[in-house]
């Protein structure tokens, strides 16, 4: 190659490099989630799906491409921390060990990538997907989205729940044991948890769920095992219990959430914070309760119960990301709106809106260990960008009016309307 020909194609490459064409969103109202504020007539521009700058009446390229915002209200991508994409029960009918009998691997990881789209459609940029996925469903739907074959959210994957002998499971013969390992890794000693959180890895989990305070409880050594052990490949462990001494040991041990904590009681709470550990409360609404089979008088002790604990864990200071947890879809709605059926317990717990907001962004994040890439709008973050119709710090349940998804610079959904 002549040296003419060679400087030739620097130029040629140099050009397009200048004059790469970058995305410029006009956001009439835009949400800052460091500081939990609104902010008017802010521009954000989008280069190579990093946003390279953002604020007020910036410089841009004539041949750059304009999405006009002015009228929305422009949020980071929302997070869901406690999501279970394969699974769906009948309503008010949750049978477990019928799943793991009835439905494959492929069935659950095609169903996955139906809920998947869901999300990403209505906002929801990143999802934890905390496990109950088959025999690592979830580890596909994620190679299929990096792919490009399916459209999905950034995934955080627990692969299998690490759990005492049993997982979750409820009154299995002795002919049918182990049943539950289609979705759960018996772990009983600090060992055994060591040797499934190796196995998990190895098939593509990005954070470890263990379960405690169901078949058996973990001692604060079996949970400090876990963490020093996922700490090796720098990943977090995050634990499902209610309350009590599971509750308290996970504390001790050292986990980087306790998912439900329906039962915490103030001191745990207190001592969460103290700690930084958070709190994924998986709030659900009297109608989730009642698809999960609860009779009226039940569902409507369990909500007041959640109302109560929220109230007392926002007051108390603990740090908590937003997680749904809904596996039963309500009557005529899907997946999404089924599960945004819990903001009507934060809402009756007096929770303001920007916080609500900042438990969907930069507080989920910080708990998925992504916080220096994804949660907030500004300069060298992924462009995982949305919009609203209407002021969510009003009524947060405007957040169910998404009309224009972008992920990493990709748009996903424009409405025109």
């Amino acid at each position: 190659m002549t040296k003419k020909i060679l400087f030739l194609l620097v130029f040629i490459i140099s050009s397009l490099i200048i004059n790469a064409q970058n995305t410029v969103i006009k956001a009439g109202h835009f949400f800052d989630a460091r500081n939990g504020k609104m902010l008017d007539n802010q521009m954000i521009i989008v280069q190579d799906g990093i946003i390279k700058e953002v604020g007020t009446n910036l410089e841009f390229n004539k041949s750059d491409s304009i999405i006009d915002l002015s009228n929305s209200w422009v949020l980071p991508g929302l997070m869901d921390c406690h999501v279970h994409i394969t699974a769906n029960f009948p309503y008010r009918n949750l049978q477990m060990e019928q799943m793991y009998s009835n439905e494959s691997t492929s069935l659950r990881a095609i169903r996955g990538t139906v809920v998947a789209k869901q999300f990403l459609d209505n906002g929801f940029t990143t999802i934890k997907e905390i496990g109950n996925d088959a025999n690592y469903a979830t580890a596909d739907i994620i190679k299929a989205i990096k792919n490009g074959w399916i459209q999905g959210p950034n995934i955080i994957y627990a692969g299998k729940i690490i759990a005492p002998y049993g997982g979750q499971s409820r009154g299995v013969n002795p002919e049918h044991e182990h049943i539950w390992n289609f979705e759960y890794i018996d772990a009983d000693t600090p060992d055994e948890i060591k040797k499934a959180i190796r196995k998990n890895i190895y098939n593509g989990a990005t954070v470890i769920k263990l379960v405690t305070g169901v078949n058996g409880i973990y001692d604060a050594e079996d949970i400090r095992a876990a963490v020093d052990e996922a700490k090796k490949y720098n990943i977090k462990v995050t634990v499902h219990a209610h309350g009590g001494l599971a509750a308290t040991n996970v504390i001790t041990g050292g986990a980087a959430a306790i998912e439900h904590g329906f039962a915490l009681n103030n001191e745990q709470l207190q001592s969460m914070k103290d700690k930084g550990i958070f709190l994924v409360g998986t709030d659900f609404s009297y109608d989730n309760w009642y698809a999960y089979g609860m009779d009226s008088e039940t569902a409507t002790a369990l909500n007041n119960n959640l109302v109560d604990r929220l109230k007392r864990a926002y007051k108390i200071g603990t740090s908590m990301a937003f997680g749904t947890d809904i596996v039963v879809d309500l009557p005529e709605l899907n997946r999404i709106e089924s599960s945004l059926k819990v903001l009507e317990t934060w809402k009756a717990a007096e929770i303001p809106a920007s916080y609500i907001l900042q438990t969907m962004t930069i507080n989920a994040a910080e708990l998925l260990g992504i916080d220096n890439e994804r949660g907030i709008l500004e300069s060298s973050y992924f462009a995982d960008i949305i919009a609203v119709k209407k002021n969510p710090l009003d009524d947060i349940e405007s957040i169910k009016t998404v009309h224009f998804v972008m992920k990493e610079g990709v748009i996903i959904r424009n409405d025109k309307k």
